[in-house]
């Protein structure tokens, strides 16, 4: 499918130096609050989804929050408007695809929760997710970002380097890092030898020439 970039404003934001942006077609899931448009990588607003590892009581919440999120996307032109990006230059968007927004929809059926540290625009979606027992609700839903504390911390305790317990593997794919909270970072190993590294933060691993795994 042929993809639109459209530059909707080409002054530069003071506090992150990115340009609003609207990104339209073709969507790639990287895990249930991520896609990719365009080879742009696309954050959603407002919302955080289990990270891959994740289980919310017996269900494997991480795999199913970015299989969902493949089905809103499968076969659909994605809409995708920011005007922020992250730490790892992630643009920061709201998308929509078939007229239905996808940050919304994710929280409104229990697959995300509110990411009320930085938005409260879909406090009412999981106030009424949560009430119903929709989707991971049913199984109690403890947050992603306590998820991911709780897997830093016991792997930066655990790694040869303390505090640095990013996995920087070298394989037929690349050069790829695993944080702790990753789907494959308890079977992954490193081998020193072969250049393989740990790192003690994601940009760091960006600026040595590594990436993010995906799913």
């Amino acid at each position: 499918m042929r993809f639109l970039l459209v530059l909707l404003c080409a002054m530069a934001l003071p506090s992150a130096g990115a340009r609003a942006l609207e990104l339209q077609g073709a969507a790639r899931v990287i895990d249930g609050d991520t896609l990719e448009i365009a080879g742009e990588v696309v954050r959603l607003h407002g919302i955080d989804a289990p990270e891959d590892a994740q289980r919310c009581g017996t269900i494997a919440c991480g795999a199913e929050a970015s299989k969902a999120l493949g089905r809103l996307v499968r076969g659909a032109v994605v809409t995708c408007r920011g005007e922020t990006r992250d730490a790892y230059g992630r643009l920061i968007a709201v998308c929509e695809a078939g007229g239905t927004e996808i940050n919304e929809g994710l929280v409104a059926a229990g697959l995300a929760r509110a990411f009320l540290r930085y938005s409260d625009a879909y406090a009412a979606a999981e106030a009424s997710a949560r009430a119903a027992g929709r989707g991971f609700w049913r199984a109690g839903f403890p947050a992603p970002w306590e998820f991911r504390a709780n897997a830093w911390r016991a792997a930066a305790e655990a790694a040869p380097f303390r505090d640095c317990p990013i996995k920087g593997n070298i394989s037929a794919n690349g050069r790829i890092y695993h944080t702790p909270h990753s789907r494959w970072y308890e079977h992954t190993r490193i081998d020193t030898r072969r250049g393989e590294r740990w790192f003690c933060t994601e940009a760091e691993a960006l600026e040595a020439g590594w990436r993010p795994a995906r799913g």
